[in-house]
């Protein structure tokens, strides 16, 4: 094994296992706001009793990405120096805003939020949600920019000395990727919340304790899961996918298995993809249907990787081309899950259908899986090059870093994180078998006579 592989699976694995924390943070951060403006209009504590539990579980989740995702921007100056020195004069100012909007303007309100509500009235503790929501959306789009910026450069002048200079900040805020990844992504991130947020819905309701909160998260979750499932399909993926398509036509390639350019180019729901023959064994096409999707017309000629020289394909392409359709079906299998969920919730039979509340609570895993299928997907399919077009992978790594130490590290933070896994788990699993604060019976002036001899029992 070389050092370009170890520094490659490094970096793959730190980078996955923090990806499993900020897509709910992200996600619940939206739902807690809508919690806490529906608690706060209708004058139903039982809303403000939701958002304070689910606050609980974002504080775990937001401190595990803290702590996992340091670590993983120190890689660039250790694993990924080269890339580090020849980028760094425009990946530097967005990484920079992103540790400005996730440190202080996250944390801080996050702080007030949990513990500063007997202090703040009804609407400034809204407000600290809300700026909390504010703080891990626009923190998201830092690191999407980021990331945007190496699959379409843009905005950038190339220096004698063969590093990147930024242009214009707007110019690279304004990247048209950007904008397409970061709808995309913020859809999966309310898809992973809302199925969380069902899954214990579920859970509560089936175990019939907390019914009332299992059915309020139900009614939150199947909502909020029906939109955002449907809008990661239509239209952010679509216009995103488009977007891939025109820009990088190997990875489209990659990803549908297409190895020869066709008109009427067929969507290839399942098969293998055969690399020494350059076909797909045993597929399941549907006709036309990726012409008409990039193009909008059956008839249109779709570029295979025939048209695009070998050393420019995506490399390990049948990772690339698994990993989109396991992000697509599972995709499709939550937009179904979802519309029989929420029209059992139209009828009001949701809450007393166990054959449906099961695999709500079955499936609160399947949208981090399809979260980081979506991040392969788009990391493979650049591939080989770290910059699209302008840097190969092979030319960002830390040469003087040995395989050796590249191994031992990587052992080191396996160990590490399994034990932080560990106490996630523990520390969820109270926080959800505990279950949401009681709320308080309301208070007001007595509409009959005090009984005197049950005053006196009671004292």
């Amino acid at each position: 094994m070389d050092a370009l592989l170890l520094h490659r699976i490094h970096f793959a694995f730190t980078i996955t296992f923090h990806y499993l924390f900020p897509q709910l943070t992200m996600g619940l951060a939206l739902l807690i706001v809508i919690l806490k403006t529906i608690g706060i209009t209708r004058a139903d504590e039982r809303y403000n009793q939701a958002a304070r539990f689910w606050a609980k579980i974002f504080a775990i989740n937001f401190v595990l990405g803290v702590v996992t995702g340091i670590p993983m921007e120190f890689q660039f100056g250790t694993n990924w120096s080269e890339f580090a020195r020849r980028t760094g004069g425009v990946i530097g100012q967005p990484l920079a805003m992103e540790g400005v909007f996730s440190f202080f303007l996250e944390s801080t309100f996050l702080g007030l939020f949990l513990f500063a509500e007997k202090r703040l009235s009804r609407w400034a503790h809204w407000g600290a949600a809300f700026m909390v929501f504010v703080g891990s959306w626009i923190s998201g789009f830092f690191i999407i920019v980021t990331d945007a910026w190496m699959q379409h450069p843009v905005a950038y002048r190339l220096l004698p000395n063969g590093t990147f200079e930024l242009t214009s900040f707007w110019g690279l805020l304004m990247n048209p990727w950007a904008w397409l990844q970061y709808a995309h992504n913020m859809c999966g991130t309310v898809v992973t919340a809302a199925f969380v947020m069902s899954a214990v819905g579920a859970l509560y309701v089936l175990d019939k304790r907390h019914t009332e909160s299992g059915r309020l998260f139900l009614r939150v979750g199947v909502i909020a899961g029906l939109i955002s499932c449907v809008m990661i399909i239509f239209p952010t993926g679509d216009l995103h996918g488009r977007y891939v398509a025109k820009n990088q036509p190997a990875a489209i390639a990659g990803m549908e298995g297409l190895f020869h350019t066709q008109k009427g180019a067929p969507v290839v729901l399942m098969g293998q993809p055969d690399m020494e023959q350059q076909r797909i064994d045993n597929p399941l096409v549907v006709n036309n249907v990726l012409s008409f999707l990039i193009y909008g017309t059956t008839s249109a000629e779709v570029k295979g990787l025939d048209q695009i020289p070998r050393d420019q394909w995506p490399t390990t392409l049948p990772l690339l081309f698994y990993s989109y359709h396991i992000m697509a079906g599972l995709g499709t299998y939550f937009v179904f899950l979802m519309i029989v969920a929420a029209l059992l919730l139209w009828r009001g039979k949701l809450f007393t259908t166990s054959w449906i509340l099961w695999p709500i609570l079955l499936s609160f895993p399947l949208p981090y899986i399809a979260n980081i299928a979506g991040w392969m997907t788009a990391e493979i399919g650049r591939q080989p090059w770290i910059v699209y077009k302008l840097m190969r992978t092979a030319q960002g790594y830390s040469t003087h870093v040995s395989v050796a130490n590249s191994l031992f590290t990587l052992l080191g933070f396996l160990g590490l994180y399994s034990l932080l896994s560990v106490l996630w788990i523990v520390v969820v699993y109270r926080i959800i078998e505990i279950g949401p604060d009681p709320v308080d019976p309301p208070t007001g002036p007595r509409t009959s006579k005090p009984d005197p001899a049950r005053e006196l029992t009671n004292a």
